[in-house]
Parts: C-alpha cells; structure tokens; sequence
C-alpha cells in the first residue's frame, strides 16, 4: 500500500493528515504554537515551534493511522502566506517570522504601490492597495528597520521554504506563494526586478531562493536530520505545496476554468480559476500558473463574514443557538421584512478597497427579532460576495459554480441564500480539511501515483451536495440587490473619525 501525508500549517496550530490514495483521512494530528503580539500591529512567531510541532503531529497522526512509516511515499505542506522568515548561512532564524496578519510594514506598502511598476498590475489593475501582509513590503522594512539582520539573512522565504528547506536541505521557493504575494510572474519573466530596483531593494534577490517550483512538483527527498525527526525514510519525496487557502481549492476539486472557491470562515475568500489574465480594480491577480499549470488565478474577498455571526452571538449573551437560529431565520421572507445589512464590519476588502468602511443595520422596527438581524447578516454577506462575483465577471471571468468549503458547510440556509442570491449553483464537495487534502494530493502527483493535479482530485475528492438557486426567489433577490447596491455609495465617510482640528 501507498500512503501520503498532507500537512495544514496554520495560524494556530499545524495538522499532520495521513491519506490513502481514494481520499480516505486515515491519521490526524495538531499540535499548537504560540504567537507573540506586541503594538503596532505586530504578530510574531517562532520557526523553530513550527519545525517541532510538525514532527509531533505528523508521528503522532502516522500511528494512529496505523501505517507502517515505510510505506509512506510523499509530503506536501499547505501553510500560511506572507509568514516572512529571515535565516542565516545554517538555515537558522535570525529573529522571529513576521507572520501573515502583521501589518507593521504600511509605509512600506504605500511606498511599492508608488513605484507604478507593471508588476503590481495583479494589485487592483495597478490601482492598488498594496498590502503591508505582502512579502516585499516586510522584506523592505526590514532592510529599513533591522539592518544588522537584513544584512546577515542568506535567504528570506516564507514559513512554506522554511520547512521545505528543513525537510530537504534545498533552498526552493513556491511558485504559489511567490506569485499571489511576492509579485512573481511566469509570464513576465519571474522575479520583479525592475519593482526592487525602484525601491533599492535589488540585494533580496540574492536572498530570495534561487530555485522556484510549481505545486506539485519534487523538491527532494528527506535528508537524515528530517527523516529522523519525523521518523520515516529518507526516500520519502518532498513536494512542492503553497498558501494553505490556495491549497484548499485543490482539496474541494476548484480547478476548472469559470469555477470559483468560496472558503469561509471568519471571512470569505474568493479565488477563480481562468484560462487567460484578467484584472480589474477591486481585485486581486490574476495569478498565472499559481495553482495549476496554463491558468490563472483570481482573489477576491470579505473581511467580515462568520465574524459577524459571533458578533450576533455576543450580543446575544453567548446564548445563541445557531441550529435554532437558522430554522427561524428559514421561515422569513427574503428581504427579512424590509431589513437590509450591509457587511463592512471591518472595512471593505474587494471591490471597494476601503478599510474605514462601516457595517449597518437599515429599517429597523420594533417587529424585527434576533432571527431577523441573524437572516439580514447573512443575506447582506451573500449581497457581498454577489458584488465580487460580478466585478469578476466585468474583469472578464464570469463565474459558472461556486465551490464551497469551510463553517459555512454547517449552514443550510447560508448554502441556499449563496446559490439564490448569486444566482449560481452552489456544490458542497465531502472535503476532510481542504489545505491538508488539496496538499496530499499534491504529494501523490509527485509521487507519480497520478498524471496530473487534476487526475489526483478525480480520484481522492469525493462530490457532494449540490444546491441549485430557485427562480422565485433569485427574482426577488435581484430587486432587494440593488438596494444594497446603495448602502455603501450612501453611507460612505459616514463613520469616519473627525479630523483633530474640528
């Protein structure tokens, strides 16, 4: 028998998954760290807790698989995006990675977007924002900010080359990480030099790893140390993963032109696939050859979504009964007798780009109950994702389905009000962790178990529920759409802060 072993490297904790080749979780194991923050936004961590929580999961998930470790034939890590590490000379940390969700570098940020250079065409068409998570703007404070260690860093990577270095001795970057975040292109020919030259940066590319494969690829094979720590064979094969969401489109089986990934939880993120580039203001990529080979990637996304159903439960003394909760909501009629909501809790990631963006509650009444704000939350996030969806379709990639993985699963009624509200048919794939799977088979590709990504989901992602919009109700929807259409032009600069001199 053959074996494969999908590793979710998360925020929290990393998960170690052992898969036969049908799909079939045989072993599961986490293991937490911790993350330091400390003011200005910052949220640190260190490499070392990853490398040592990943051998205890991974052991531990191999015995209680019940596999003998001989048998194991490939590894694949899904992890984290823009966890920036900086190591010396022996691949050590010289300091603490600056992991995805901090956000110290904003000038930074501000000062790539400046440079107008054709790279950041996969940032809003060139308009922007630039994101301080991203890998350039980090590297850039850190040559500002902590010279000394700039200036002794052999290799700044990601969490993914980190491991991937400890696992193999070989320096490799993710053709996955470094397009989505790093502003590499396989169409204009790889690195950005002319970016890092603007920002007198051009020292990171001797930093960068020299070597760049494509997910799926064999980076190599366990050295002695590694093999040791995770007590397998050193003929295990390493190979190439990616940012853990990205990952999770190959575990819920997105790969064909016109799907699109929905992976929800706190927030939605939403990545298409497409047979050519598209780009477009208020959205990010595309990504060409990130995921799959010869097509492309396009990002979209909601800060709030399931964040503001915890915020109901709060509200509610902690007492909600989600079951319950949905059931009444069910009852209600769309438009949740005139009560709209509009989604910015947190700002507005995509299509606005605008972070001082406010949510909002509009017509309440004395008749309106907490089913009612549960039923309008919900339809005013699917009001959002509509408004994505079609900013895509404008950029010239009209979606066709929308793939769903993550908390909103648990949620009939979320499922139906997606497929009702985007007038798109909703599939709902039997996923085991989606970044884990989508990585396991990305191991069994390099294992040569499979011809080709896409023949490794035919054959270890098992279809599920399909939900179909109804008519009746996408009608009315399209009516109640373009008053949410309103909201945001209405209540825009509403909330934002008095300047100190009024």
């Amino acid at each position: 028998m053959s074996y494969v072993i999908g590793v979710d490297g998360g925020t929290e904790s990393i998960r170690a998954r052992v898969f036969d080749l049908s799909g079939s979780c045989l072993g599961s194991a986490a293991q937490p760290y911790a993350t330091q923050f400390s003011a200005g936004a910052r949220a640190e961590q260190n490499p070392e807790d990853w490398w040592t929580a990943m051998g205890t999961a991974l052991r531990q998930a191999v015995a209680q698989a019940g596999i003998a470790p001989a048998d194991v034939d490939a590894i694949a890590l899904a992890t984290t995006s823009c966890s920036v590490v900086a190591l010396d000379g022996e691949g050590s940390a010289l300091r603490p990675a600056i992991i995805w969700m901090d956000v110290r570098a904003g000038a930074e940020a501000a000062d790539v977007l400046a440079t107008g250079d054709p790279a950041l065409v996969v940032n809003g068409a060139g308009e922007g924002p630039v994101s301080a998570e991203w890998m350039i703007p980090k590297a850039l404070w850190l040559a500002r900010q902590e010279p000394e260690n700039y200036e002794r860093a052999a290799t700044i990577c990601e969490y993914q080359d980190f491991m991937n270095l400890r696992l193999t001795g070989r320096r490799c970057a993710s053709l996955d990480n470094a397009s989505i975040r790093w502003h590499y292109s396989t169409e204009r020919g790889g690195y950005p030099k002319s970016l890092l030259a603007a920002l007198k940066l051009d020292s990171l590319l001797e930093k960068w790893p020299d070597a760049v494969a494509a997910p799926g690829e064999v980076i190599g094979t366990l050295t002695q140390r590694a093999a040791e720590h995770l007590q397998l064979p050193q003929s295990v094969k390493v190979v190439q993963g990616g940012a853990d969401a990205l990952i999770g489109m190959i575990g819920i089986g997105v790969a064909k032109p016109g799907q699109v990934a929905l992976i929800t939880g706190s927030s939605h993120l939403m990545f298409g696939v497409s047979d050519r580039p598209a780009a477009a203001r208020g959205l990010w990529g595309t990504y060409a050859d990130a995921v799959y080979p010869n097509r492309h990637i396009i990002e979209g996304g909601q800060t709030s979504t399931g964040s503001i159903v915890n915020w109901l439960r709060r509200l509610a003394g902690g007492n909600l009964n989600l079951n319950a909760m949905n059931e009444e909501a069910r009852k209600i009629a769309p438009g949740c007798d005139g009560l709209l909501s509009l989604d910015h809790f947190q700002g507005n990631r995509t299509p606005y780009v605008d972070a001082s963006s406010r949510g909002a509650f509009v017509g309440l009444t004395l008749a309106h109950g907490m089913p009612h704000l549960f039923r309008a939350t919900i339809e005013g996030i699917c009001f959002g994702s509509r408004l994505i969806f079609e900013r895509m379709s404008q950029a010239g990639f009209p979606a066709s389905e929308i793939t769903i993985g993550g908390g909103v699963v648990a949620s009939e009624l979320w499922l139906q009000l997606h497929a009702d509200i985007a007038g798109l048919p909703v599939s709902v794939p039997k996923a085991s962790e989606a970044p884990s799977l989508g990585a396991a088979i990305l191991a069994a590709t390099g294992a040569g178990h499979f011809a080709s990504i896409d023949e490794g989901i035919a054959a270890m992602v098992k279809p599920g529920r399909r939900i179909e919009p109804r008519q009746a109700e996408a009608a009315q929807y399209g009516e109640i759409y373009e008053r949410y259409q309103k909201l945001y032009p209405a209540l825009r600069g509403f909330c934002e802060r008095p300047s100190a001199s009024a």
